[in-house]
């Protein structure tokens, strides 16, 4: 599900909560030089741009991952690239990692929704009669494990040449030059992006990997945002978790959605 829609789920889900509330993470230097060229340009001649039809086969789908959710996105889940402007041009690359959006110019893409439901959300949202039983604390706790949903939406995208590898470039320099922070619009609607912070991620041939911060309404939120790379490919993740919202809590990359997509990867 695209970032912003996320937001305004958690956002929804919170005011619900409160209206139910209120009602009841060897060799010399010169030899190794030569391994690394070498295995530089095996991967060029071995590396191909994958079509979209590849790229399906390819992408996560229902039973890879255990106990997680996974279908295509549908219309309203996703953004189109001229849907997203920003105050700082050399910060876009890190708004579209965020909404989902490619970096550069792709050849083909593809994406996954992947929902994961905590066992206290697989409940469900209490009754009003269970409310009624239950202290205002004990309620609200119980209201908001019931949103302890982390939804990602995951993009596969295949480029010609070093596509891939400039755009992976573009990200690493936009996420240094914009830790501080900017504005970005989505869909007409302007969030403040109040923070880029770089996580560690092991995935593919090279990655980046942030926590974002945004506030919008004058609420605050956290994505983690994932890119790796494999061969011409670039594998996107953009997380989101309502529950962690609502409390201002911290959540964990979405790790086994990424662990995944790097072995159908190869």
């Amino acid at each position: 599900m695209r970032a912003t829609t996320l937001r305004r789920t958690a956002l929804t889900a919170s005011a619900v909560s409160l209206v139910l509330l209120v009602t009841a993470c060897g060799g010399s230097d010169s030899d190794e030089g030569d391994k690394k060229a070498g295995g530089a340009a095996a991967e060029k001649t071995a590396a191909k741009t994958l079509t979209a039809g590849e790229l399906e086969k390819l992408a996560v789908a229902q039973g890879d991952v255990k106990d997680h959710e996974i279908t295509k996105p549908g219309k309203d889940d996703v953004f189109e690239a001229d849907a997203l402007s920003v105050d700082k041009s050399q910060c876009k690359p890190i708004a579209q990692a965020l909404s989902a959006l490619p970096a550069g110019e792709p050849a083909a893409t593809v994406q996954r929704l992947v929902v994961h439901k905590s066992e206290k959300a697989k409940k469900g949202m209490p009754s009003t009669a269970e409310l009624g039983k239950m202290t205002e604390k004990e309620a609200e706790d119980a209201t908001i494990d019931s949103l302890d949903i982390t939804k990602t939406l995951t993009s596969l995208w295949s480029y010609d040449a070093d596509g891939a590898e400039r755009a992976l470039t573009a990200l690493r320099e936009a996420g240094k030059k914009c830790a501080g922070g900017f504005t970005m619009t989505v869909d007409g609607e302007k969030q403040q992006v109040t923070k880029v912070s770089e996580e560690k991620v092991a995935a593919g041939q090279d990655a980046v990997a942030w926590t974002v911060g945004t506030k919008q309404d004058g609420t605050p939120a956290d994505t983690k945002v994932v890119v790796f790379r494999q061969g011409n490919t670039l594998a996107g993740f953009s997380s989101f978790n309502i529950a962690a919202v609502t409390r201002g809590e911290a959540f964990e990359q979405p790790t086994a959605v990424i662990d995944a997509q790097a072995a159908k990867l190869g």
